[in-house]
């Protein structure tokens, strides 16, 4: 049984996912970790002494070996690494919804202080593709932007949605990074610097990513899901009622091979097999996992798995030695495994009782009602299984239309559905009333998204008075493309929204009409990876999409403006607090009364002034972000209509023209790819 190496209790509260092991002097492992009221905490148990006289730290009145860094913000995302190699030691860095902080925790300095337009949800620190020095990369609002030490802006693209995750993993063994970024529209993309050379969709919000070794990367889903990838092949994937705040790859039992470490809301720590999913330890906190960490915290040579709760609680793990391998679960654990076990061998037992009843009875004499009963069916029935698009009534909207029907005079009593993204819980069940019993069975079904789906099919077959069933099991893909159908020209006017393009196929010129652009991006993509298509330059026009853009892109400049007016208002305001305090301070020194509570009843005139202010600026900055998510979804959209390197030149080109304020250039590459007319 793995036993926990040592036992730490800091009396501060960690916020999950926003912690990191660093040796901020080159020598020292610390942690740090954000805390409540825009603090990050820093734990030093190495050098207890040490002080610091800058003032955005100071030392923690609870703990002599945690000293506490005021951000006064809320802190979104958090990590540590070796961002300038020439130092020679760690650097922090912390992100916030409008800041980017690389903090030198050594010499109590900045590296740099940068704005960030777009947020920081998530960051991920290391070398990128081709990029020679390290980049601090911060996924935010559609956008992804990568910094150097010094603060340049290295690297930028945007995504399709709001970023939650991100991780650097070699996914093409070629030995260089590429970035995996997770997001609120259910994908994991990979990107090869600003290229997009694979996508993943899931069934939920990616949460975390973590880098396993070579190609294979661990993630985590909203949903409480959690798995692992190779490439774009999912080896395995477990979902718990509970949610998975925090993922880690680390070798617990010396087999040389990284097990997937995962913290849960319920304050359990399990380590799973990265090849079966299988359990293969697992520990239990008092509250919520914050984060799952490693370093040498006990600098003795020998890394430890460092598990902290939101509540303060930190334990350190060893791995186990060979000799413990395939025993470092309890003993409760090994029981609950028995208990399982005896369970499964008790329903095998009970099925092959079955087949064996019906195995004498159909030697016994031919078919009759009464096998019917035991739920014995024709051996040669068959299921057959059909797709169709439905468009729909008044009473109930467009589908896909799924078929089910047997090849004879049998039932169909229920059928069970699992698939991903389609249903909630990714499972469907149809039961019929004994009324409505037939060999035929229609179930309507509504993809979300343009996807192909995988319908993992159960279906019950038997008589009226059968009281067993037969289940057929049996895999039908619901293609990307299920919910369109074909329309003669008649039914239909044109839509004036287009896009052309010439392939060297047989049908060299094509166009696409529709409205819809992320359906044209859709389209093409899936005709580029068909066709083996490596670059394909377009030329679009969506007058209804690019008028509502040119109406955001106007706000934007608005919302702009008006954070300048408030910011500048807000420093006057700040100055003639300032001034109107030494005036109060004055008037009371001097016994006038007065005059002191005049000034006063100005400063708390001035102070609910500042107030709403404030208000107004929190909501401008609200209107702000949703606009420039619209510009970076069109950005993303642009780039999706085009393939290979004309994608990434639209991508490109599109954020030069938005930083040099030219929206025509802008549109006119939108249209046509390039700048020029």
């Amino acid at each position: 049984m793995l036993l926990p190496v040592f036992t730490l209790k800091l009396r501060h509260k960690i916020s999950p996912r926003m912690m990191a092991v660093g040796r901020y002097d080159g020598t020292h492992p610390c942690l740090a970790a954000a805390t409540q009221a825009g603090k990050v905490f820093i734990h030093n148990p190495h050098t207890r002494s040490q002080h610091f006289s800058a003032s955005r730290v100071f030392q923690s009145p609870l703990e002599s070996d945690v000293s506490l860094l005021n951000i006064n913000q809320a802190v979104s995302c958090l990590t540590a690494g070796v961002l300038n190699p020439e130092l020679g030691y760690d650097t922090l860095l912390v992100g916030t919804q409008t800041n980017l902080l690389a903090y030198d925790v050594y010499n109590n300095s900045d590296l740099f202080y940068r704005e960030v337009a777009d947020g920081a949800n998530a960051i991920v620190l290391g070398t990128l593709g081709d990029i020679s020095s390290p980049l601090a990369i911060i996924g935010g609002n559609c956008a992804l932007q990568g910094f150097d030490h010094e603060g340049n802006d290295l690297f930028w693209t945007v995504t399709g949605d709001n970023v939650h995750s991100l991780a650097l993993c070699d996914f093409d063994s070629d030995g260089k990074k590429e970035l995996l970024v997770g997001s609120e529209d259910f994908d994991i993309r990979v990107f090869k610097e600003d290229e997009i050379v694979a996508e993943m969709t899931e069934t939920e919000v990616i949460t975390s990513l973590c880098p396993m070794y070579g190609s294979r990367f661990g993630y985590a889903l909203s949903n409480g899901t959690v798995g692992v990838y190779d490439k774009t092949a999912r080896y395995w994937r477990i979902k718990s009622k509970n949610h998975a705040m925090s993922i880690h790859a680390f070798d617990l039992n010396s087999d040389g091979v990284c097990e997937l470490i995962t913290g849960w809301s319920n304050g359990k720590v399990d380590a799973r097999s990265d090849r079966t999913g299988e359990v293969i330890f697992k520990d239990n906190f008092s509250s919520a996992i914050a984060g799952v960490v490693e370093g040498d915290y006990r600098m003795d040579g020998h890394i430890q798995l460092i598990c902290c709760s939101v509540d303060g609680e930190i334990r350190g793990y060893l791995p186990g030695t060979p000799e413990m391998r395939g025993n470092i679960m309890d003993t409760s654990v090994e029981q609950d495994l028995i208990r399982e076990l005896s369970q499964k061998k008790q329903n095998l037992l009970l099925e092959l009782r079955n087949y064996e009843d019906n195995a004498k009875a159909e030697l016994s004499s031919p078919l009759s009602e009464a096998d019917g009963h035991r739920g014995v069916i024709p051996a040669n029935t068959k299921l057959h299984t059909a797709l169709s698009v439905n468009l729909g009534s008044a009473a109930q909207a467009a589908h896909t239309e799924l078929c089910i029907s047997t090849s004879n005079d049998t039932i169909i009593r229920a059928v069970l559905i699992f698939a991903e993204g389609i249903f909630l819980g990714e499972s469907h069940v149809v039961h019929p009333s004994i009324h409505n019993l037939s060999s035929s069975i229609r179930i309507p079904i509504t993809p979300p998204k343009d996807v192909p789906v995988d319908l993992h099919l159960k279906t019950f077959v038997g008589y009226r008075s059968s009281t067993q069933f037969h289940v057929f099991e049996l895999t039908r893909q619901l293609p990307r493309f299920s919910m369109y159908a074909l329309t003669s020209p008649d039914s239909a006017s044109e839509p004036p929204s287009y896009v052309n393009f010439i392939i060297a196929e047989r049908a060299q010129r094509i166009t696409i009409n529709t409205d819809d652009i992320d359906l044209a991006g859709d389209i093409i993509q899936s005709m580029a990876s068909f066709f083996g298509i490596e670059d394909l330059q377009v030329e679009a026009d969506f007058p209804v999409y690019f008028e509502e853009l040119r109406k955001v892109l106007v706000k934007v400049d608005e919302y702009h403006s008006v954070h300048q007016k408030l910011s500048a208002d807000m420093a006057d305001n700040s100055n003639l607090i300032r001034s109107l305090l030494v005036r109060a301070e004055d008037a009371r020194l001097m016994r006038d009364m007065k005059t002191m509570k005049s000034r006063y009843m100005e400063l708390y005139d001035l102070n609910k002034d500042l107030l709403n202010g404030y208000k107004i600026r929190c909501n401008n900055h609200t209107e702000l972000l949703g606009s420039l998510k619209a510009v970076n979804q069109a950005i993303q959209r642009a780039g999706r209509l085009r393939v290979g390197k004309p994608k990434n030149q639209v991508i490109s080109a599109c954020r030069d023209a938005i930083r040099s304020n030219n929206i025509n250039t802008l549109f006119r590459i939108m249209r046509v790819g390039t700048a020029s007319s």
